[in-house]
Order: C-alpha cells, then structure tokens, then sequence
C-alpha cells in the first residue's frame, strides 16, 4: 500500500468527502506515475479516475461494518501543520495564476 494513503475507515468523524478524494487522488498518482501538474492529456483522464475511485471508497466505506478499534494514525487533511502547508501551496498557485491573468512577468 502507498505510505501517504491512511486508512479512512473507522475514522470519528466518519472520512470526509476531501480525505476520500485526497486518498484517491494519491492512488491514482501512485499507479499512473502521473503527478499534479502534468499536462491536460494527462491531467483530464487522472481527474476521472480519481473521481471514480472517490465514488467507490465512499460506496465501500458506507458498506462496510464499523471497525471494532480507530485507526492509529490520523489522516494528514486532519492535522494543523498538514492544513497550513495546503493553504500555503493553494495562495502560491493563485499568486503564480494572478500573475498570468495580468500578464505579469514573472519565473516558473
């Protein structure tokens, strides 16, 4: 199994549609090799397939039976430092799109 995938079954609250996705998302990235900012022949098909499987965690993990103890780790999306460091990547990726939309020069 891929090491940054947690288990998300068992989890109190139950796993959020984001740590399903963000699950997914790792899983199709693991087995595809393909990574976040490859091209849109790429990116487009990845999307659906981390949509599919996003769709059948969520179906298995309604499905089945409740764990008898909680997982031991608690999932990145649920830890403060984990959060602080997405904010930080999305204000970057909005900064660097701003920068376009302006026409602003800038380096990649």
């Amino acid at each position: 199994m891929c090491r940054n995938i947690t288990t998300l079954r068992g989890l109190e609250p139950p796993a959020s549609d984001e740590e399903i996705r963000a699950a997914a998302e790792q899983f199709v990235r693991k087995v595809t090799g393909v990574q976040s900012s490859a091209a849109a022949s790429t990116r487009e098909p990845c999307e659906r397939a981390t949509d599919e499987v996003a769709e059948i965690v969520t179906r298995l993990l309604a499905e089945l039976p409740e764990r008898k103890q909680p997982p031991k780790n608690v999932p990145p999306l649920r830890r403060d430092d984990v959060r602080a460091r997405i904010a930080e990547r999305q204000a970057a990726r909005d900064e660097h799109e701003r920068l376009h939309e302006q026409g602003v020069a800038h380096t990649h």
